[in-house]
């Protein structure tokens, strides 16, 4: 676990404007507004800042009230910029301003879907990767000719400016923020109040095709889903996971990729680093029982796929990640 697990609690601040898209200011209220008791207090601050005057509409009739203005913004350690009222609506140049002024001050700055264009205004992600929804990536990368734009991610960025892609990306990029700030196990926490998967890398593709599965074929799936769950540590193949769907593997691959958008390999592999990630940060164990435990069958196999993923070692994930002792 993070400093911030320790110190005074971080304030998120999220724009609030008229016009406001109500699916991503709801995610962030959700995941950072949302009181959490089970965590004895030990959770964000938030607020709402307008960023217009008067009355705020938001998409389906709703009308915002707001804690405050720009001052807020001044205060805050994470500001969040849901997505803009229009990819060609003009940003105000006194809110740009003042994230510009927040920024440099070190306060964290993150978008979901469309307001990405809020923060490429700024001029802040110029020379830097960003994202937004796989509809306005065109759109980006042609108004904004100095930003990365990269098409296809969840969500990119550092530990200062993050972006996302649309809406459910949002989610992700929040969960990956409560994980950075208080370790994995209380975004793990967030995720199950969700009712939604605990980790979604930020590089697993927007464009996942999800057709209608046959309502057989449907609840195959979702049991072998079950099943690999409580079987992460044996060896699996394609075709041995065929045989146990009774399907060919050639049907299998291509229904697997339809409901996940990415191999059985890869989920796997997914998945077992979700669970090495779990166990480093909740146990004691050592590397090789831990790779043992979640079917990398070796140390070095497990060390090899951690760095690959996460840019770490597993034990610079355990000291970063565990709650210290006390």
């Amino acid at each position: 676990m993070t400093e911030l697990a320790t110190e005074k609690p971080p304030l998120v601040v999220v724009l609030a404007y008229d016009g406001l898209c109500t699916f991503e200011f709801g995610v962030a209220v959700e995941i950072f507004g949302l009181p959490r008791p089970e965590f004895e207090g030990n959770w964000y601050r938030f607020a709402v800042a307008a960023v217009d005057e008067g009355e705020l509409r938001a998409t389906g009739g709703i009308r915002i009230i707001s804690d405050g203005g720009a001052e807020l913004l001044e205060q805050a350690d994470t500001i969040v910029v849901p997505g803009w009222r229009g990819v060609q609506t003009p940003v105000p140049e006194q809110l740009c301003d003042a994230l510009r002024a927040a920024h440099l001050r070190g306060c964290r700055l993150m978008s979901i879907c469309s307001g990405v264009f809020v923060l490429a205004a700024t001029g802040l992600l110029d020379g830097r990767q960003a994202t937004t929804h796989w509809r306005y990536t065109d759109e980006l990368a042609q108004r904004f000719p100095a930003i990365k734009v990269v098409e296809d991610v969840l969500y990119v960025g550092d530990d200062q400016l993050l972006t996302s892609a649309g809406s459910a990306a949002g989610i992700d990029l929040c969960l990956d923020v409560v994980r950075q700030d208080f370790g994995l196990e209380r975004a793990n926490t967030v995720a199950r109040r969700l009712v939604i998967q605990p980790h979604r890398d930020g590089s697993q593709t927007q464009h996942v095709v999800r057709p209608v599965a046959r309502s057989r074929e449907s609840q195959r799936l979702g049991q072998l889903f079950d099943w690999l769950h409580l079987h992460l540590d044996q060896p699996h193949t394609l075709d041995s996971l065929a045989q146990r769907v009774g399907m060919s593997p050639r049907t299998l691959l291509r229904r697997f990729q339809e409901s996940t958008g990415i191999t059985p390999a890869r989920w796997l592999l997914n998945e077992r680093l979700k669970r090495a990630q779990q166990a480093l940060s909740s146990s004691r164990l050592n590397i090789d029982h831990i790779a043992q435990q979640t079917g990398f069958g070796s140390a070095n196999a497990l060390r090899h796929h951690f760095r690959q993923q996460t840019g770490m070692s597993p034990l610079a994930w355990r000291k970063k990640f565990t709650e210290p002792v006390i």
